[in-house]
């Protein structure tokens, strides 16, 4: 593995620089990062150990750019009017709106949706979302059981509670909480996990999907315990931990399922902080690794996963859920704030960047349950056993797949919440960036406006805008990724003067006023990686972008009823021509090798930089803001295979004696029909 996967192995540049008055900071070299205590937003209590940052309520970033555009199309599209598709979100007979928890209706697929909704609405102060959220939000506040539990009521035999859609739901009113201060959130949660606590040990937790996901559940405890400090949450947090599946064993998971392995890997980790121990760390580090070294040697940040990884399919049209991208995104930010360590960044931005916006349509009004590195066909055919699912699972339908058709809603309004952090000294950390602004207290506790200006990923140049009332000292961190050797910092037009190493932070301190400007530079170079244990292919990257061969892409519009998969269940009203689906053909060839001087790559490709998209939605092949020219040779043997699927790769080199003919790659990201892992050809 990269040296970045050590255990907390993150550094912090401490920078001097120049301001507009000619004082010179102090400059010093740190090995980690500050481990005071944030005066204004809550964090670890003891005996927990301290995050490295620390994450700040959902209405603190307001994003701009590309970001909001993604947030305001899955708020006009799939996102936003689910309620009136689907059946889960249906004010009829469902369980989560009474007491008893009795209803046809109910189990997971409310609070998935509900999560990214109501965020999205309170970042967008979007007050009809945020008037719907409440309704639901409401209604589970107050249909609280007389011992403690909500929710609907389902049981697996012997009186064993399945606790699992519950989890998601905490997550609901923790975020409700921050958004309104509401303190039946609190009094709510104490009660429900005092029940949780008296459960026997062998009806808790016993249930497939609880019993993987307990993680969720034990940072939820967490969450409480940081606000009320009781002490009896310490001792659920053991329970839970001990009575969930096993993610520490060395050369094994509990399973391989694609969600659980991107949601629950990250239990040991969480659980760490109580424990104290480097073991419990060291687990979650190892899960990563061991699953992508047997399934993962693939471009975009995931791994074949499919529904269940299995021996044999590596190869990368192997694809993951939609729910899998949101649940790893979800964890490498969850991971970031506790470690400190800035991998974990940069997997959210590659699995974000370049495999979660290609699971949708462009306009977010449908999505597909799988994606993969080389998917050259999107359509309703049965793709079985090429894939571990049978049925019409690469289909972009709005009326399917239940879990990712809800639970995709939090995708991007995570990534966003999470793209600044507080940090223990009082301070800010740019973590994942993207033009908009964050509101933060800071320093002297008065609260600072940072507005960003930027098109990165698209590129390089990011500038920062401190807006303050009066002066305010604390520290701004910028997070310098590890592609980006030879990153720059400016602050008011003077360059700082401290070496920016990549893989880590620079910490500016200063004594900030209205109008500081702070402008990083991040050198975006072609990169190749090779993927030896799968067939010696490769992949391109420029920046933190993975590009992909650009396929012509045929869009046939389908009934979305009858291409939905088997258990997917819509209401009665429910109009398919409103919410049609689609197919996606190839309308021009895909099966070209590279060549490629991996000594020379500038002259294997050239970077064309291309003007931005007027709608602000540049992960699109149409919209693409960068591509590369690349040179390469058709493969006749490499064609879709028996199962309708991208056939396995050829192993690399390959000899052809075809002519070479001119190429154009995209970012994968925008593209929904992709090569991104290229055999090699000889020039």
């Amino acid at each position: 593995m990269k040296k970045t996967l050590k255990t907390i192995a993150s550094f912090v540049a401490s920078s001097s620089m120049f301001f507009a008055n000619a004082q010179t900071m102090k400059s010093s070299f740190v090995t980690k990062l500050p481990q005071s205590k944030n005066s204004f937003y809550t964090s670890n209590k003891e005996p927990l150990t301290q995050e490295k940052f620390i994450k700040l309520p959902v209405t603190a970033v307001h994003p701009g750019g590309w970001l909001k555009k993604a947030l305001e199309l899955q708020r006009d599209g799939l996102t936003g009017n689910l309620g009136e598709i689907s059946i889960w979100l249906s004010k009829t007979n469902n369980a989560w709106l009474n007491k008893e928890g009795k209803g046809e209706y109910g189990w997971e697929e409310l609070p998935y949706w509900l999560k990214g909704y109501a965020n999205i609405g309170y970042m967008l102060n979007d007050q009809h979302m945020i008037s719907e959220a409440k309704f639901w939000i409401d209604a589970v506040l107050n249909n609280q059981r007389d011992n403690g539990d909500f929710g609907p009521m389902v049981e697996k035999g012997e009186g064993k509670r399945d606790l699992w859609t519950n989890m998601p739901m905490l997550w609901c009113l923790q975020s409700y909480y921050e958004y309104s201060q509401d303190d039946r959130v609190i009094s709510f949660m104490t009660k429900y996990f005092k029940w949780e606590l008296s459960i026997p040990d062998d009806k808790f937790l016993e249930d497939y999907w609880e019993k993987s996901r307990g993680g969720d559940n034990l940072s939820s405890v967490y969450w409480l315990y940081n606000i009320t400090g009781d002490k009896f949450l310490l001792d659920l947090a053991t329970k839970i931990d001990k009575n969930t599946s096993d993610w520490r064993q060395p050369n094994n998971l509990p399973n391989w399922h694609n969600v659980n392995i991107a949601q629950c890997f990250r239990e040991p980790a969480t659980y760490a902080q109580q424990s104290h121990l480097p073991s419990d760390m060291d687990a979650t580090y190892n899960d990563y690794r061991l699953i992508r070294s047997i399934y993962g040697q693939v471009p975009g940040g995931m791994w074949g996963g499919d529904e269940n990884s299995r021996k044999g399919y590596d190869d990368p049209r192997q694809a993951v859920e939609t729910c899998g991208l949101v649940e790893q995104m979800t964890s490498d930010q969850m991971l970031l704030a506790q470690t400190g360590d800035p991998f974990w960044a940069q997997n959210c931005e590659d699995v974000a960047f370049n495999t979660f916006s290609a699971a949708f349509m462009p306009d977010y009004k449908s999505l597909r349950y799988l994606t993969a590195p080389n998917m050259v066909l999107s359509d309703s055919k049965n793709h079985s056993p090429g894939i571990d699912n049978n049925g019409p699972f690469l289909m972009m339908n709005p009326f399917s797949s239940r879990c990712c058709q809800h639970n995709h809603s939090a995708g991007w309004v995570y990534y966003a919440q999470n793209s600044w952090m507080a940090t223990q000294d009082n301070g800010l950390a740019a973590q994942l960036y993207a033009e908009g602004s964050v509101t933060a207290k800071v320093g002297n506790g008065k609260e600072v406006t940072i507005v960003t200006s930027t098109h990165y990923p698209f590129d390089e140049k990011i500038q920062m805008t401190i807006n303050t009332a009066s002066p305010n000292a604390f520290p701004l961190y910028l997070r310098i990724p590890e592609w980006a050797e030879g990153a720059m910092v400016k602050v008011n037009n003077r360059k700082i003067n401290t070496p920016v190493k990549a893989s880590g932070y620079v910490n500016l301190s200063n004594n900030w006023k209205q109008g500081d400007v702070v402008e990083l530079v991040l050198p975006m170079k072609l990169a190749l990686r090779t993927w030896d244990k799968n067939k010696n292919s490769v992949s391109v990257n420029y920046g933190p972008l993975t590009y992909s061969l650009k396929i012509d892409e045929q869009y046939i519009q389908k009934d979305s009823k009858e291409t939905a998969i088997g258990d997917s269940k819509w209401q009665a009203t429910a109009d398919p021509a409103k919410w049609p689906s689609f197919e996606i053909h190839p309308a021009s060839a895909w099966n070209y090798g590279l060549i490629v001087d991996k000594n020379n790559l500038q002259k294997s490709f050239t970077v064309v930089k291309k003007k931005w998209p007027s709608d602000n939605n540049p992960f699109t092949n149409t919209n693409a803001p960068i591509e590369l020219k690349a040179k390469g040779k058709a493969i006749p043997s490499w064609t879709i295979d028996q199962y309708g699927l991208c056939a396995v790769l050829p192993q690399s080199p390959v000899q052809i004696s075809a002519p070479a003919t001119e190429l154009t790659l995209v970012p994968m990201g925008g593209a929904r029909l992709r090569i991104s892992a290229f055999p090699t050809v000889a020039k």
